[in-house]
């Protein structure tokens, strides 16, 4: 049952998360709360390690999901069934999706409707992803132990994870205006920020 589960939870994300991997996050999110497969923080962990391996976001973190979570089922070959069940689940919607288009498209493709509906889609995209983005920077810059249902805004400035703060906000100035730094590939600031996070062990602030 737990990988009937794994498909159909992905199936529907992959089928509303409209706006690509990012906006799969709000998705995925439910789905910690619902199933306790996961927990928010090792979601923020799961984003880190899929933005720095190849592969789509949201792809690599329903392999992810589904590997852990078919370990607990069935050990080594329950992961790898795992894995794949959540992969495909996530797909699916979309390969259907896209081959329904496809047949479609080049007769409706100018069609009033199509576009509004599609203009429409847009929004819906951005909100899903910014919500996302908020409940990720929350978990990165709120020390750890403390819940959206703790949070005192009063006393905001004493729960937040300064040296996270000051971290992302170096990488901000050295990606987007620093002349000699914004040209390094990506995958050198995940590396920097790696290795920093482990000397500083920000994972036990």
């Amino acid at each position: 049952m737990i990988f009937l589960r794994l498909f159909y939870e992905f199936f529907m994300t992959g089928l509303f998360s409209v706006g690509g991997g990012l906006a799969t996050l709000p998705f995925l999110q439910k789905m910690a709360d619902d199933t306790g497969w996961f927990t928010r923080a090792q979601l923020a962990d799961m984003l880190a390690v899929s933005e720095s391996t190849p592969g789509p976001i949201g792809v690599n973190m329903a392999t992810y999901v589904g590997y852990t979570t078919g370990a607990s089922a069935g050990g080594v070959p329950g992961s790898i069934l795992g894995a794949v069940t959540a992969t495909l689940g996530l797909i699916a919607p979309s390969i259907i999706v896209i081959v329904i288009i496809a047949s479609m498209l080049e007769k409706f493709g100018e069609s009033k409707l199509v576009k509004s509906s599609f203009y429409g889609l847009r929004p819906a995209s951005v909100a899903l992803i910014a919500s996302a983005g908020l409940s990720v920077a929350f978990e990165v810059f709120i020390r750890p132990g403390i819940s959206e249902a703790k949070l005192d805004l009063a006393k905001l400035v004493t729960y937040i994870d300064w040296r996270a703060l000051i971290l992302a906000a170096v990488l901000l100035v050295l990606t987007r205006w620093v002349k000699y730094t914004k040209k390094l590939h990506p995958i050198c600031f995940i590396g920097v920020s790696a290795v920093v996070g482990i000397i500083f062990k920000f994972a036990g602030a």
